[in-house]
């Protein structure tokens, strides 16, 4: 591609940064109007794969100062937590949303296969800025990264000094609620979602090799879980905290009158902006598959999750927080 092109496609944020490639140290963008971005539950290879075309910039063309930016703030999540619910609110008002881009999920990948630390974190700055260019009249981009990034929160956080974030996560046995409701796929992810956390160093409970596979579904699916609400609460109760809004999925859809507000307000929102987040029609439809969901039907589908599966989510949970207690992590 030549320079021309390469500098159009970097001014232009509806070319969206979506690849990493981190053995060519390039990035690949597919370009996505901003409104169509809003209909897209998660911007994955998955959703995106048959976008064409796609235009592919050196990283060593990028710099992250040269780019147009707008305030940039995160929502970091346990998974099965209304986090897309929030995001999809937020883009209702004069807030750009931008769901689980696979750019930052592919850092994650460039660790994992041995890329040096500091290269990652090159890239993971070029990557924050391209994805907070604005869409034009919205001077704030919320990113919600996917869970499988929440390793590298703090190293988001600390490339934004500016930055605020939301770190959202279900109760465990909401947690393990979802994870049983949802069947095998999902007792599979949990245990892809840990063999990431163990791959990065991220897991703390002394467990050998031979102890995970004598490990329940439901067992390994709360190590995952500890293991995120640790790193939550570490960095909640760290040097960044007074830049962290921490709450359950629980507190976000059974009070969201008060805690909607809240969360605008910690992200800069004036008050006319988060009266428009509260009354965002997403909150009245389910957010990866856009029928009509109301609050009493998430309550409704919760419960109904904790009924068909307690004795088995009772269990571990009780064995889980003893696990907690085992390295002093209180679950509050």
């Amino acid at each position: 591609m030549d320079t021309a092109t390469e500098q159009a496609v970097l001014a232009d944020s509806t070319w969206l940064a979506h690849r990493y490639d981190d053995a060519a140290d390039s990035f690949h963008f597919c370009n996505i109007p901003w409104a169509e971005r809003a209909a897209i539950p998660f911007l994955s290879e998955e959703a995106l794969q048959d976008r064409q075309p796609r235009h592919i910039v050196s990283a060593d063309q990028i710099d992250p100062k040269s780019l147009e930016r707008a305030r940039l703030h995160f929502i970091f999540h346990s998974a099965f937590c209304a986090s897309t619910l929030l995001s999809k609110a937020l883009g209702s008002g004069p807030v750009t949303s931008l769901s689980e881009p696979q750019v930052l999920n592919d850092m994650i990948g460039a660790l994992r296969r041995g890329k040096p630390a500091a290269d990652v974190a090159r890239a993971l700055d070029q990557a924050l800025a391209l994805l907070s260019r604005p869409m034009a009249d919205r001077p704030i981009v919320v990113l919600k990264p996917s869970n499988l990034v929440n390793h590298l929160a703090q190293a988001v956080m600390m490339l934004r000094p500016d930055s605020r974030a939301v770190f959202l996560y279900a109760p465990l046995e909401v947690f393990l609620g979802s994870v049983a409701r949802k069947g095998l796929w999902c007792r599979l992810w949990v245990r892809e979602l840990l063999d990431y956390q163990r791959q990065l160093g991220m897991v703390p409970f002394g467990l050998s090799d031979s102890d995970y596979f004598r490990l329940t579904d439901l067992q390994v699916a709360a190590i995952g879980w500890l293991t995120q609400y640790q790193l939550f609460c570490l960095l909640r109760d760290g040097p960044l905290g007074a830049r962290i809004l921490m709450l359950t999925s629980e507190q976000l859809t059974d009070a969201r009158a008060r805690q909607l507000p809240a969360i605008a307000q910690h992200f800069g929102l004036d008050a006319a902006a988060s009266a428009q987040v509260a009354a965002s029609p997403e909150l009245t439809r389910h957010s990866k598959f856009g029928q009509d969901f109301s609050a009493e039907d998430r309550v409704r589908e919760r419960a109904a999750a904790l009924a068909n599966h307690a004795d088995e989510i009772e269990k571990v949970a009780l064995w889980a927080r003893e696990v907690a207690r085992s390295i002093s992590l209180t679950i509050d």
